[in-house]
């Protein structure tokens, strides 16, 4: 068993906070372990508890028109979120629910080592941009360490509010670089 493959076990046998009771799957994340570029969104939504896998909804497909876009697919990078559980109604994480996951999301940016963090939506910008809105600094790259950190919109952004899409995009488009 590999050292991902543990922390996953570890995840799916977890019940640090109230979210264990409700959850049909664990959803801890998926990818290469070397991926250079790592994705970290908020939560699993109602898809994502189903399948036990990250991003499988409709802001999943949109992530993969994404990549795309770049040359890239899902396959080369390691998705993953904030949280591991859903929460009821694909609330907002409360924060004693980030922070009993922070042991699990830590690991993984230990054991995969990306050089490239991408944070979508403002749960996973908040763990590396302490001020600002996402709508003020999405698209604007920090280095935190040996990592370069790119706050982004959500994807599911773009689907409620399509005003969003074209910023999306075009930071996306900024991955390469």
């Amino acid at each position: 068993m590999t050292e991902l493959e543990n922390l996953a076990s570890q995840v799916a046998q977890c019940r640090r906070c109230a979210l264990a009771q409700g959850r049909t799957n664990t959803v801890p994340g998926e990818g290469p372990a070397d991926a250079r570029l790592m994705f970290i969104g908020e939560a699993p939504g109602y898809h994502e508890d189903r399948l036990g896998r990250p991003f499988v909804g409709a802001a999943g497909q949109f992530l993969e028109q994404l990549l795309h876009s770049i040359g890239m697919t899902r396959q080369q990078v390691y998705i993953c979120n904030v949280i591991k559980c859903r929460p009821p109604n694909n609330r907002d994480p409360l924060p004693e629910e980030i922070e009993a996951c922070r042991p699990y999301l830590d690991r993984q940016i230990e054991l995969i080592r990306p050089k490239v963090i991408v944070t979508l939506g403002r749960y996973s910008m908040a763990r590396y941009f302490s001020s600002g809105t996402i709508s003020q600094i999405h698209g604007r790259p920090v280095r935190v360490g040996d990592i370069l950190c790119l706050p982004l919109f959500h994807p599911a952004a773009a689907l409620h509010q399509p005003r969003y899409k074209a910023a999306i995009e075009e930071d996306f488009r900024k991955i390469p670089d």
